[in-house]
Formats: C-alpha cells, structure tokens, sequence
C-alpha cells in the first residue's frame, strides 16, 4: 500500500528525503495535517498543566504551541516504530514531510490559507502558501502512496444542514481516497446521527478501537450513538483494512478512538455552552464557513481554554501513536 501514484513536475511536488526513502523501502509512513498549525493553535509558547506534562513529558512550554504540537506528534509515529509526512503547501508546492525549517516557517506564517481539496489548484498556481485539511491531506497522501493518516477530528454533517446542505468536504475526499484516517471522531457542534448516516451512504467503513461508541473529539462519546464495527487492536485494523482494499482499492476507512479518558471534557457542559453559542451566532447574523470558527471560540471559553487546547493535544499524540501502530502492522 506504500507504492508511489504520483503524477506531478518536480516543480509542484517534494517528498523529502525521509518519506522518499520510506515510501521506496516498503517502511511505515503516517501522514499528518497542517491545518491545526496554521489555523487550530495559537503561535505563542503554553505552559501546561502538571497532568498534562506527567501524561506528555516531551511537550516544550519555549517553543511555539503550534510547533510543539507538530514536533509532539512526528515524535509520537517515529516512538512506535514510523515515519511521520506532514503535509502543508509552500510557495505552491505540495511538500511531503517537512524538514525542521520549512516547519518552523509554517508554524510562524500568520498568512497561511486554509488550503480544502477545492482550493488546491489555486493555491497551488498562485505559489501561496498553506495547512492542508483532512480532505485535501487524505488527497495528498492518497497520491503519495502514504495509506495511514492521523488527524484530530474529522468534518461532517453540520447542524441545520437540511436548510445549508453543509456537508464537510472530509465526508467525499475519505471515500475516494484509499487511505485510513484515524480520529477521534467527529466535533460535538456536528449533527451526528446524520454524520453516521452520510459515512453509511459513502460507504465508508468505520471502526472504533475497542468500543463501538461514536468519538466526539474532545468530549467523551456518546452512549446513544454507535459505529458499525469495532476492533480491539492495530493487528485486528490493519488486517480488515487491508481486506476492505483487496476489493474497493478507490475507497478510504477511518478508525476512531476517544479522547484519552482523563483529557476529555464532559458532555452535558458542552452541549450546554452549544446551545447558548448557537443562539447567539444565529442572533448575530454568523452563517456559513463564519460558523464552526464562531462555535469553536465560544466552546472554548465557556467551558475552560487550558482544558480544551490539552484534550486537542492528548487525542492528536493518541491518533498519532495509533496510526503508527497500524501502518507498521499492515502487509508489506
């Protein structure tokens, strides 16, 4: 699952040194996203808490929370035994794997676009520079020949979406791309009984890790709502992956697993600073693309910043780790 797709000129492509060899050699490799540096954590140094620091002791308080995050997780897939690709456009050029400056730069780049799968030609042509989301890096990695991606959460089916028709782009690009993702589910703010349905519609193969509930990032699962399948470890996702390729070769899979159990916020305080957020966004005229940021700003302080920023972190290093243990459990 590791054999290059890739049809792109030197001058819109790099794979760095690292990923190459891997991809060349058959190696384990777990891409990453760059949209949670450039656009989901702040640029300045976090101190965090002493339960945080016990559970994450590599976690740099000096350096940049975005790039202590970034270096937290390559970290996370090379201690279990992979190679971490972090996605990101620079200057138009789709970059697999990043080297220690170019992710610097990244991390400090206060311009940077949100880069989906429909901006990628733009983005590209115009040599701009961006973090790539779970749909446009699944595209990447797909065409890389990387079949592993770890990721925080994935979009869905947004609420009121009968009146919008807001489907996250991550819903079509996880079904058209053979590569498994693996989250921590879905955002809270999300409709998701009807994320569940759209996944079932796609086709999508989706397993949680030793449980059948459904994820909701940073919150802990919902009791209501179950997933399909389930497996009980990476030998187990591996093997059913590797089975669901041998006859939709086209078609993604997303494994999920909660937020590590003593990060993970409770349910009913969140929905609770949902609803009030809602309201409020719908009074002040907040629609569209202006929306989920607008949420995510209210949930954030209504319910304790230090606190969602570590649940973030403990679920992104979780994801990374299983992924890892995944990629190097799959057929060489």
């Amino acid at each position: 699952m590791t054999h290059s797709h890739l049809n792109m000129t030197k001058t819109t492509w790099n794979a760095s040194d690292e990923v190459a060899e891997a991809l060349r050699g058959g190696r384990a490799v777990v891409a990453l996203e760059s949209t949670i540096l450039t656009h989901g954590l702040a640029r300045e140094p976090r101190g965090m808490s002493a339960k945080f620091m016990a559970a994450f002791p590599g976690w740099d308080a000096h350096r940049p929370a975005n790039l202590a995050a970034a270096l937290g997780a390559e970290a996370a897939v090379r201690a279990c035994g992979a190679v971490p690709a972090t996605i990101a456009i620079i200057d138009g050029r789709v970059c697999v794997g990043l080297s220690a400056t170019q992710l610097e730069q990244l991390c400090a780049n206060s311009g940077a676009s949100k880069v989906s799968l429909r901006d990628l030609g733009s983005v590209i042509a115009n040599k701009r520079t961006g973090g790539t989301t779970v749909a446009s890096t699944s595209c990447i990695a797909a065409k890389a020949g990387i079949s592993l991606f770890a990721t925080g959460g994935i979009g869905g089916v947004h609420r009121g979406w009968s009146k919008t028709l807001d489907f996250s782009a991550d819903l079509m690009a996880i079904a058209t791309h053979p590569v498994l993702v693996v989250s921590a589910g879905a955002k809270i703010l999300l409709d998701l009984p009807a994320t569940l349905e759209a996944l079932e519609t796609l086709g999508i193969p989706t397993m949680g890790l030793g449980s059948r509930l459904f994820p909701r990032f940073t919150v802990s699962p919902d009791q209501n709502l179950l997933l399909p399948d389930q497996v009980q470890d990476a030998a187990e996702a591996a093997r059913v992956i590797s089975a669901h390729w041998t006859l939709r070769p086209s078609c993604g899979a997303l494994l999920m697993q909660a937020c590590p159990e003593a990060f993970a916020l409770p349910a009913e305080q969140t929905e609770q600073a949902l609803a009030a957020a809602m309201i409020d966004a719908q009074a002040l005229g907040i629609r569209g693309a202006a929306t989920t940021p607008f949420l995510l700003a209210r949930l954030a302080a209504s319910t304790g910043g230090q606190e969602v920023v570590e649940a973030n972190l403990a679920l992104l290093f979780a994801n990374a780790s299983l992924a890892a243990r995944v990629a190097c459990a799959m057929p060489k």
